[in-house]
């Protein structure tokens, strides 16, 4: 049976959130899920990330359970292509929204298989007994650094470029998305979450908090207390799934 909960808030610095999510399990071996984490500039940011979701989270609901089921990453990226166009064509219409745009990490669980999409740095997380795995692979300015061997990974999470980002949904008429699938077995957890929280915690600690922290019912809300404890200078969203 799958489990999920979701969070958000606008972290302790910044004075609004512009992060966005959904969550909706479809019976108890179906579920899709998505967090969007705004840019832009005042309202802007908010303006893209909440529109991207609806756009996307209603195409998702437009499709019957078996049509969700039988072509997850299709769907996956549909709801993507839709939300793009929705927030590009938003940003070039209305000079309030210029330039806007929006991460996207989203997806589509279907029994023992998950289908992720990512675009930006929103992160989608595999947690086990046998540990933390990140599934997607952040389109970032760090992200590359490290890939190319410039700098390390705990050099990244303080790097003063760590925020800049090379792909976005709502930036181009066209987006470019990464697409993963994932096999995960009872006990397994799958954490969708903005930069907020991955910038705030280290992998380890996500871990620990999620397989050690205590009730899952609650996890979501203790890895944003720590993230608060921590200063959170950024919107913090976290979606977690379970399945048991």
């Amino acid at each position: 049976m799958i489990e999920a909960w979701g969070i958000t808030d606008k972290g302790a610095v910044r004075p609004e959130n512009q992060d966005s999510y959904y969550l909706k399990l479809h019976g108890e071996r179906l579920a899709a899920a998505m967090v969007c984490d705004g840019m832009g500039g005042h309202r802007a940011g908010n303006v893209a990330s909440a529109l991207a979701v609806e756009v996307a989270s209603a195409y998702l609901e437009s499709l019957t359970d078996e049509e969700l089921a039988q072509a997850p990453s299709e769907h996956l990226n549909r709801a993507l292509n839709l939300s793009n166009e929705a927030v590009f064509r938003k940003s070039n219409q209305e000079m309030d929204y210029a330039g806007m745009g929006t991460t996207m990490v989203s997806a589509i669980v279907v029994d023992t298989t998950v289908h992720i999409l990512n675009i930006g740095d929103s992160r989608a997380y595999h947690i086990s007994a046998g540990g933390i795995q990140k599934i997607t692979r952040d389109h970032s300015v760090v992200e590359d650094m490290v890939r190319r061997g410039e700098i390390t990974p705990d050099e990244a999470r303080l790097h003063p470029r760590k925020n800049l980002i090379t792909r976005a949904l709502g930036g181009q008429a066209k987006a470019l998305a990464d697409l993963y699938e994932v096999h995960w077995a009872s006990g397994d957890y799958i954490l969708l979450c903005s930069d907020g929280l991955s910038n705030s915690l280290t992998d380890q600690e996500i871990l620990y908090e999620i397989l050690h922290g205590g009730a899952r019912e609650t996890c979501c809300q203790r890895l944003l207390d720590q993230s608060l404890a921590r200063g959170a200078t950024d919107n913090v969203t976290a979606v977690l799934i379970y399945i048991g």
